[in-house]
């Protein structure tokens, strides 16, 4: 697994099909909260960019805009239907309260708007889709967040990759500092997530 994610010629072999997949499962998957989904997304957009990765721009946008927007809607029908399992559920290898508690944080502060911000944010990604579910918030609305949040994640993270692949390609030879970079940044926001808990 450590292989896969750190090795460019894995991720690339792996094509996009494996890439929809995980986008897919890591934006509504509760138990897949651990994948990645920044810098799949980023590194996906600079092997495009520079040509090792044999799709055109267009069609991996809407493959990966498809996932996340699929994904998130099969958290929302699992957490309007079966949510509530999840409340009651103690801590294992798969499953953590605290990303539940984080989420609820930030739909507390942000609202709804909270289905676009968690777009952003590891692991309460996966579980923002599920805590709307849970609260039954309004389905077109949902859609609508759901919708726009996916295009502004996907296009963002994706476009970018591929704008740093044509204007430097090299910076394929350097894709575990990318990778470092994201999962410092994802370190980051977890710590700082629970330290805001510990203060509540």
């Amino acid at each position: 697994m450590m292989k896969y994610l750190f090795d460019s010629k894995e991720i690339i072999n792996a094509g996009l099909f494996a890439i929809t997949f995980v986008v897919y499962a890591e934006n509504g998957l509760f138990f897949a909260f651990f994948l990645p989904g920044d810098y799949l997304l980023f590194l996906t957009g600079v092997f495009v960019g520079s040509g090792l990765l044999h799709y055109s721009i267009g069609t991996v946008l809407l493959y990966l805009f498809v996932a996340a927007v699929v994904g998130s809607l099969t958290g929302f029908v699992f957490g309007r239907y079966f949510g509530s399992t999840l409340e009651h559920r103690k801590d294992n290898w798969y499953f953590k309260r605290k990303h539940l508690e984080a989420t609820k944080d930030l739909f507390d502060k942000y609202g709804s708007q909270a289905l676009i911000i968690s777009r952003f944010l590891p692991y309460i990604r996966t579980f923002a889709p599920i805590l709307a579910g849970i609260t039954k918030m309004n389905y077109p609305k949902y859609l609508l967040l759901n919708v726009a949040g996916a295009a502004i994640w996907v296009v963002s993270l994706v476009g970018g990759g591929y704008w740093f692949g044509i204007e430097f390609p090299w910076i394929i030879n350097y894709v575990h500092y990318v990778i470092l970079f994201f999962l410092f940044i994802t370190t980051f926001t977890v710590i700082k997530g629970y330290f805001n808990m510990r203060k509540k």
